[in-house]
């Protein structure tokens, strides 16, 4: 007979274990009830438990054998045993069949709809077997033959529906306005436009991507997915739809549709899992039509805990004192796409208390923060970053955050916020933290201004993540080591360098997910005698590493010692220092 599922709460076990503390639990209760997201899911990105964790204990308390799905194989004739809707919707996967007796993995052996379902489904004894979600959802993709939403898209575009959903006349050179805007709109509103819509942006999240790129080109429309920081092609949609899928866009952003030859920027949102999904859509009149790139900006995945985003121990250390001062001004540079973002609001959410008063301007605002007055810039009726800044300062802050300071006039006003009793956070289009002192001298702001204001530079990249599924550790030569600068701290324990080998989770790559790496400098005696002499970033960078600064490529070499990323991704994404 199969072992008795006993209904017991998945906390219970785990507070009984002593995995998670009673003050964990409600942390993780509260994100569940306000974002619909699972308990356990919950607790594995706070990374308060593991999946392996959650397995274990479920095994152990439940006396329910667990099973490791990675390089598992299940003959044809057992998946047909259970529909791939209800897989997916339960998230399970048959694995066997002796007898009467159906083995299921499942994530969450506890779900007892989903067993008394399959029961009456298929006449089988149930019996669970505990499984990782991960592997379990990859495993699912891969025996079901890849994502819902991509065989959705398939059957779509092989659909005699769109076949026939209308051809557009493209745009020919020297022609203007040739598609009625009346018939587009109509057009775009037809149903497979809209299920095209959907699934473009379905398989996307489902990708994990966080952006969708459509680019129009002479006899295709391509859409790539940037996934980890890289863009990757997948199949699109028939070139004959372009105008159609655009203006269906257009409508969801609230853009206008009859205006294809200027930039256009929009706002759309979407719900998936439960949850609400915003998206920053961008239009950019090209040769061939307009190029769209979508943002995805997924709240539910925005960790807003400075605690919980990698820093290492110098640099974490350097923001909790920047964060501890009455006024100043903290700035974050990098490219775009390296995190200063989720950098800056997670320290709005560490600073964000009810005896404070938290403004922001931004452009656009990307993530709605609660108990946080977030103002957005509209440069084209003269509501710009120092126009802002400046009815701001009226408004009785005590902490302000600029999205980015682009021009002289906004640094003017930012720096006397700092100088006037406000912190004030910030974002700078430099490539390091020394950078940012002759930045701001260049853009007219007088040296003993900013020596006085700043109290923190930092800078940030992303890198990616090693694969946790399949990295093997491999050993690097010292004269390697040495010209890669790893100099680890006094005390660190033997590296542990690893390369991925490339699996199913990561698609071959070697890489999972992303990781932020960060140099920190505080405003030491020496920065500030540095920048009164006007000092290039270098000498700045030198005698803030001389003061105790750990530079992005040496906490960069410390992730790599730790496997946590790459050799190979450190040099790629940081430069030597030089001096």
């Amino acid at each position: 007979m199969p072992p008795k599922v006993v209904r017991r709460r998945l906390p219970d076990m785990l507070l009984e274990q002593g995995l998670i503390t009673q003050e964990q639990l409600q942390e993780c209760i509260a994100l569940h009830r306000s974002t619909g997201e699972s308990l356990a899911r919950i607790l594995v990105k706070q990374k308060y438990v593991s999946e392996e964790d959650l397995v274990i204990t479920l095994s152990e308390q439940l006396g329910i054998p667990h099973i490791r799905l990675a390089h598992y194989n299940i003959p044809k004739e057992v998946l047909d045993e259970v529909p791939e809707s209800l897989a997916r919707q339960y998230q399970m996967l048959p694995v066997s069949v002796t007898g009467d007796v159906l083995t299921l993995a499942m994530a969450d052996p506890l779900n007892l709809q989903a067993l008394d379902d399959l029961r009456m489904l298929t006449s089988h004894d149930i019996e669970p077997v505990v499984a990782v979600q991960s592997e379990l959802l990859a495993a699912i993709d891969r025996h079901y033959g890849g994502g819902k939403a991509e065989e959705m898209f398939d059957e779509l575009l092989d659909a005699q529906e769109i076949a026939d959903g209308g051809s557009i006349e493209e745009v020919r050179q020297g022609e203007e306005d040739v598609e009625d805007v009346s018939v587009l709109e109509a057009g775009s509103e037809d149903g497979p436009i809209k299920k095209l819509v959907r699934l473009v942006v379905l398989n996307a999240l489902e990708a994990g991507a966080s952006d969708i790129h459509i680019e129009p080109f002479e006899k295709l429309l391509r859409v790539r997915y940037r996934i980890d920081g890289t863009l990757e092609e997948v199949k699109g949609p028939p070139k004959s739809l372009q105008s159609k899928l655009i203006a269906r866009f257009k409508i969801l952003s609230n853009c206008k549709i009859d205006e294809s030859r200027l930039p256009q920027d929009g706002r759309m949102r979407m719900r998936y899992k439960g949850r609400d999904i915003d998206f920053r859509v961008a239009y950019l009149p090209c040769r061939y039509g307009e190029k769209i790139v979508l943002r995805v900006l997924d709240k539910g995945n925005l960790t807003l805990d400075l605690d919980t985003l990698g820093f290492e121990e110098q640099p974490m250390a350097a923001f909790k004192h920047a964060m501890a001062l009455p006024n100043g001004m903290v700035l974050v540079t990098g490219p775009t796409g390296s995190g200063k973002t989720t950098t800056l609001y997670s320290a709005l959410h560490k600073l964000n208390e009810i005896g404070t008063n938290v403004v922001t301007v931004e452009d656009p605002i990307e993530y709605e923060l609660f108990g946080v007055n977030q103002v957005e810039t509209k440069a084209q009726i003269g509501l710009t970053f120092a126009e802002c800044l400046r009815q701001i300062l009226r408004q009785d802050p005590d902490i302000v955050m600029v999205g980015e300071i682009r021009d002289q006039e906004t640094a003017d006003v930012a720096v006397k916020a700092a100088l006037t009793g406000h912190l004030v956070l910030s974002t700078l289009h430099t490539n390091d933290a020394a950078g940012v002192f002759p930045r701001l001298i260049d853009m007219g702001v007088e040296p003993f201004l900013v020596q006085s204001s700043v109290v923190l530079a930092s800078a940030q990249r992303l890198l990616k993540r090693t694969c946790s599924n399949c990295k093997d550790p491999i050993n690097v030569p010292p004269d390697v080591l040495e010209r890669v600068q790893y100099a680890p701290l006094a005390g660190a324990p033997p590296p542990a360098f690893c390369r991925g080998r490339g699996c199913q989770q990561c698609k071959g790559s070697g890489y999972k997910g992303r990781v932020a790496v960060i140099e920190a400098m505080l405003n030491w005696p020496a920065i500030q005698e540095a920048v009164m002499r006007r000092a290039a970033g270098n000498d700045v960078k030198k005698a803030a590493m001389e003061c105790g600064m750990r530079s992005l490529r040496q906490n960069s070499m410390d992730k790599a010692a730790c496997g946590v990323t790459t050799i190979e991704q450190v040099l790629e994404c940081t430069v030597a220092d030089t001096f």
